[in-house]
This record gives structure tokens, sequence and C-alpha cells, in this order.
């Protein structure tokens, strides 16, 4: 009897010390890599400029034919190695700014501020550009991450007039947020997965504004999608086509993934992340059943590699021998740690996944240290059947890496990620 009095100490300090130690290795993480992310970003910087700076007069002149304007953000690095800088009206312009910001979140150095300031600065432009959905990646990511960290009140006024800007997109017969006016040969209005990612910054817009337009346009575009978007697996259509006159659903396709019956993964992260948001910002039930849904559709997948970062499609014809898409990885992990707070049951798992997920990019998939123009990541794919941004660094990759490390570390230290 005495020998297990004895252990009982024994044990619990074994037991502790192991927690301790797991909390520690966390901290670490996070530590690690926003380090790292500080030099990246630094160099960063300095590319972004010298590529600004160092335009062809031949390029300035295709951008402005275009009604383009001036490069502002890095978006990638072309085959032949060239880094990819875009304009303001890229859809992925606002990630880079939101990396910075996310850069001033955890350090709380001024220095940082000012960084974010210059580059989420240009993106005011697209403030009325009624032409594109993209309204959230763009605004949100900057100047959305801008107005909570500083209450800036013309990063209020911005925000404010871009969202009002995207509800001209709404088709009400559909009850849907048109996605993209290219392609008039292929669709009539077209929606994409992605869109859900937008309708954040109509929610932020309801609650500033008490505009109840904002509220339910998205509530009403999560509900077309949910209803229409998912085969019975939960795995998600890239595009669905509607007639805006009936509401009838014309075709359900893809763009971006490899079939039409196929599961991008970058959709079904866009899926998980969305509903996900809406959960939060409605307390709509059936928003979190179908969350959850799509999680489990991709973590029980036969394809899902054992280190959890997916290949390009979860349907892809050469797996094992496809690229990852790194990009889908950032954002399901960012989406788990949120999707944690509101699933009492399965709530551990998700942030174990999450975790996972972390550890194995920190470990195995950063860009080279003072290289690679500053990009986090390595291995995404944006668009293998359209041949471009294969096996590539991403933006929009590393903007969800910073959002998930935060995530995790606030989580860890308060229960929270709000």
């Amino acid at each position: 009897m005495k020998k297990i009095i004895y252990l009982i100490p024994i044990l619990f300090f074994i037991v502790s010390a192991s927690c301790q130690n797991k909390q520690k290795e966390n901290e670490n993480l996070v530590e690690k890599d926003f380090g790292f992310a500080a030099k990246q970003l630094t160099f960063a910087m300095q590319e972004v400029d010298k590529g600004i700076a160092n335009e062809s007069e031949e390029s300035k002149e295709k951008r402005e034919k275009k009604g383009h304007g001036p490069l502002v953000s890095p978006r990638s690095i072309e085959d032949n190695g060239d880094l990819i800088l875009v304009p303001s009206r890229d859809w992925t312009s606002g990630f880079f700014p939101g990396e910075l910001w996310y850069m001033y979140e955890y350090t709380k150095d001024p220095k940082w501020e000012q960084a974010a300031r210059k580059y989420t600065a240009p993106i005011e432009r697209e403030k009325t550009n009624g032409v594109t959905h993209d309204m959230g990646f763009k605004v949100y990511c900057s100047f959305g991450n801008g107005y909570r960290l500083t209450n800036d009140e013309n990063y209020k006024k911005i925000l404010l007039e871009s969202a009002y800007t995207l509800i001209t997109r709404y088709k009400p017969n559909a009850k849907i947020i048109r996605s993209w006016d290219h392609n008039k040969d292929k669709w009539q209005s077209p929606v994409i997965i992605d869109n859900m990612m937008n309708l954040e910054l109509l929610f932020w817009a309801f609650k500033e504004s008490k505009d109840s337009a904002f509220y339910n346009i998205a509530v009403n575009h999560a509900e077309t999608t949910m209803k229409n978007h998912f085969r019975a697996d939960y795995s998600s259509y890239h595009v669905v086509d509607y007639d805006t006159i009936s509401g009838e659903v014309l075709k359900k396709n893809t763009h971006q993934g490899f079939s039409h019956e196929s599961a991008w993964s970058r959709g079904q992260a866009w899926a998980i992340y969305g509903y996900t948001m809406c959960y939060r910002e409605t307390g709509k039930t059936e928003f979190l059943e179908q969350a959850k849904h799509v999680v489990d559709y991709v973590f029980t997948h036969k394809n899902l590699p054992d280190d959890l970062i997916p290949y390009w499609d979860y349907d892809a014809p050469e797996i094992p021998n496809e690229p990852r898409d790194v990009s889908a990885a950032t954002c399901t992990a960012s989406a788990l740690y949120e999707l944690s707070m509101y699933d009492e049951e399965n709530g551990a798992q998700y942030k174990k996944w999450a975790d996972t997920i972390l550890e194995n990019l920190s470990e195995n998939y950063l860009a080279k240290e003072g290289g690679d123009y500053g990009f986090l990541l390595l291995h995404s794919t944006g668009g293998k059947m359209l041949g471009f941004e294969i096996d590539k660094p991403l933006v929009y990759a590393d903007y969800y890496f910073l959002e998930a490390l935060l995530r995790k570390q606030k989580l860890e230290q308060t229960g929270k990620i709000f």
C-alpha cells in the first residue's frame, strides 16, 4: 500500500512536467514562426519595393491600358523565378498588408503598424470597385485588421463603403452575391465557394451600421450556397451557376479543381472557414453543422496525407505524385482553432488537427530564410488545371498561417481567439 502512495506524487510530477513541456513547445512554435516571419517579411518589403521601382515601361503601359492601378502587393513567384506583383484590383492584394497587421498584433512594435499602413493605403481604391466579389479578401484582410487593431475612423469609413459596394452584386431572386463577371460564355451568374469568405465583411458592416441589409444578404447567400454547393458527402463544388430571374441552378462546375465532380482542396477549406464564421456571426446551428460535416469529409478522406497537408485536389489522378496545396492547409488550420471553441465534443480533436498542421508546416514547408522573396511557406497550388502557380508560395497561404498561429496562441492563453 505504501508503494502506491509513493507512486502517486511521482506520477503527478511526470504528468505535470509533460503538460508543461507541451505548453512550452506550443509557445516556442508560435515564437519561432513569428521570429522567422519577421525576418522574411522585412526582406519581402525590400523585394516588393524593388520590384515596383524596377517595373518595365512596357509592363506599365500594358497595365495602364487595361485600366489597372499601380503594383502594390506580392502574390507568388513565376516559373522563371521572378516575383509576381499585383495591383490592388487583384483578389490577393489585401493579404500582404494583412500579414503586416498580424505582425503588429503579435509584436506590438510600432514599426509593423507603420509598415502595415504603408501597404494598406493603396488598397483604398478598391472600395468602389463593384466588378468583383473579392471585397472581403482585399479590403477586410487589410483595412479590417487595421481597424480592429487601431480603431482608425478613416479605415471604418473605407470598410463600410466597400461593404455597400459589395452588396450591389446581390441577386435577390437567386439570393446570391454574384462572384465573377468573366467567362460570360460559360456562366450567367456564377457563385464560387470562395465567396463564403467575403461574407465576414458584410457581418462586420451590419454590426457597425445596424443596416440589416448586410446581415440578410450574407445569410441568404450562405443558405443558398449550403443548399446548392454541396454533394451528399459534403464535398463542395467550386462553381454553381444561377439564373438570376428564376433563381434556378443552371450548372455545377469547377474552374480550378481537377474535374466538375472532384473535391478541390482549397474549396473545402473555404467552406470550413466560411461556415464556421457564419455560425459565429449568426448563431445558426445549421452553419455549425455544415462546417463540421465538411471537416469530417476532409479528415476521413482516403487521400488526405499523414501530415494533413492536402494535395491540390482530393481526387487528383496521380496521387501521391501530385502537388500539395499549403494554402488549403493554413486556411483549414485557422478555421479549426475557431471551430474547436464551438463544439465541446470534438473541440480537442479539431485543435489537435490544427496543431499538427502547423507543426508539420513549420518543420517541412517553410521557405528559405532570406530567400524566396520573403514568402513564408512553399508548396501551394493556385490553379493546376489552368497551368499557373503550381507548387509555388502563395501570399494567402502565408496570411492564414500567421492568423492560425495567432489563434493558437490566444486559444491556449485565454480559451478564446477573439
